[in-house]
């Protein structure tokens, strides 16, 4: 996968040299030496090591492998005195809910820290209501103190594309407007990541030119596929300390391809999963308490019988037909 890169660091990446050969290797060899020697460099990356954990998810690993390999370079770079390029971390995640949007920010802003690009690498995580105030200039005031929050990590907004929605005289525009000009005046100092569906995204980037731009990262979320939504099940269980009986995971297997022929994307993927998994355990529970079975073989495993079927949702066809309207509608609208 080919990412173009236009970043901006910290510890000066990026920042014409105007000093010496001789003065800039004085200045900067030592320190630079040392982080590109550091722990995290040489014994492997932590957030690195839960990313790789994580189901499914590729194409987001190999931009991080990506990222890494860059800033490396750009340090070895101007170890030796040569030009590097600059850094600019601003990203769009697009998906549907549950496929990993979250968890992915968290990790980059612990991936940022590690690598020295943030001096915190904490994900302050916002939506609309965060952001947009109810009368004129409460929304710049805000929007700010969010940004504040967000120096040295990363400030996550999901559903951004609702700060568009709200018409012309929406105060949403105004905390476009105050982000915009926060991603110039603190470049060096925070993360900006974007995030909502995925149509609803590009329109709301097509309807702001000025804005896709300045987010030269802009990463799909796919959603699950029935092998990994069970691999995600597997784990979820591993980590409560149960297991499926042989018959559970058939019965699981065929829930999980219901889920996905009703349109699970808009129930959640991850989530869904999270919430059969603990309905499941709940109906375990109230089995072994009828039973009054408690032995340690009948406490770690689920049975075909708790595992419930979901009930088919006969508005998911129609549910579509109106997310396309609707985003068809803030197309016209020019995002208003």
């Amino acid at each position: 996968m080919k990412i173009r890169f236009n970043f901006v660091g910290t510890s000066g990446f990026g920042q014409k040299k105007e000093e010496s050969a001789g003065e800039y290797h004085g200045l900067k060899k030592n320190l630079l030496r040392k982080n590109i020697n550091s722990t995290h460099m040489k014994a492997g990356l932590e957030s690195v090591k839960e990313l790789k954990k994580l189901v499914g998810l590729e194409n987001i690993k190999e931009l991080v492998e990506e990222i890494i390999a860059f800033v490396k370079i750009q340090k070895k770079r101007e170890l030796e005195g040569l030009a590097t390029e600059p850094m600019v971390f601003h990203m769009i995640f697009k998906g549907n809910p549950g496929t990993g949007k979250t968890t992915v920010a968290r990790l980059m802003g612990k991936l940022f820290k590690e690598l020295g690009i943030l001096e915190r690498g904490h994900v302050n995580e916002v939506e609309r209501a965060d952001l947009v105030g109810e009368y004129v200039g409460h929304t710049a005031k805000k929007t700010r103190e969010q940004i504040k929050r967000s120096l040295g990590g990363v400030l996550f907004i999901d559903e951004a594309y609702s700060l568009a929605r709200g018409g012309a005289k929406d105060f949403g525009k105004e905390a476009i407007d105050v982000l915009v000009k926060a991603m110039e005046d603190y470049r060096n100092e925070f993360v900006l990541i974007l995030a909502g569906y995925k149509a609803e995204m590009d329109l709301f980037l097509n309807s702001n030119p000025g804005l896709r731009s300045r987010f030269p990262i802009q990463l799909n979320f796919a959603d699950y596929t029935i092998d990994e939504l069970f691999k995600i099940a597997k784990i979820m269980l591993e980590e409560r300390q149960y297991r499926l009986s042989v018959e559970a995971e058939i019965k699981l297997k065929n829930v999980l391809e219901k889920a996905v022929s009703n349109g699970h994307c808009y129930d959640g993927n991850a989530r869904l999963v999270r919430n059969i998994i603990e309905k499941s355990i709940r109906a375990q529970a109230l089995r072994l308490i009828n039973e009054n079975n408690f032995s340690r073989e009948q406490l770690i495993y689920l049975q075909a019988c708790d595992i419930k079927d979901i009930p088919s949702k006969i508005r998911n066809s129609n549910d579509n037909i109106i997310r396309v309207f609707e985003a068809q509608k803030f197309a016209v609208s020019g995002g208003n």
